[in-house]
């Protein structure tokens, strides 16, 4: 499961289009490497001027877009090449959201452990298994033999 926290001022994300079409390209990249849609958990949490502060400057002129992603569903292999790789692909991502729009903004990822982690009250199957396939194709939990 990928949880995206995107902390953003008033005035950016104000529509359902801009929070779909930013979600849509964010779930692209974990779709593509097989993990069900619904993992995919986005969270708009619009913040006041007043409460955005980098460097103890408030950003009042230019927004700024902080994103935090966790990740459990799959973890990455301890590799330089690795970590790069998944930046680029939320950066490309993200670039006609926010970079291109000229937005100031910073992400990071954690990696939780995925023995911590239930949907539905199901252990959800490993990743690439046939289980987790029918979960894709189902687009939601379904009891496993493994769960």
């Amino acid at each position: 499961m990928p949880l995206w926290l995107i902390f953003h001022p008033t005035g950016t994300f104000e529509d359902t289009a801009s929070k779909k079409a930013l979600t849509e390209d964010v779930t692209k990249i974990y779709t593509r490497i097989g993990l069900p849609a619904f993992y995919v958990v986005i969270n708009f949490i619009k913040l006041s001027a007043g409460d955005i502060w980098v460097g103890a400057e408030n950003k009042t002129e230019n927004p700024f877009i902080r994103i935090v992603a966790e990740h459990i569903a799959v973890r990455l292999d301890n590799e330089d090449h690795a970590y790069n790789s998944v930046c680029n692909s939320f950066e490309k991502a993200l670039k006609p959201h926010i970079a291109d729009r000229g937005y100031e903004w910073e992400f990071h990822i954690d990696e939780t452990e995925r023995r911590l982690w239930r949907v539905n009250g199901l252990v959800p199957p490993p990743f690439g298994s046939d289980a987790e396939k029918i979960w894709a194709k189902e687009n939601k939990p379904v009891r496993w033999e493994g769960a």
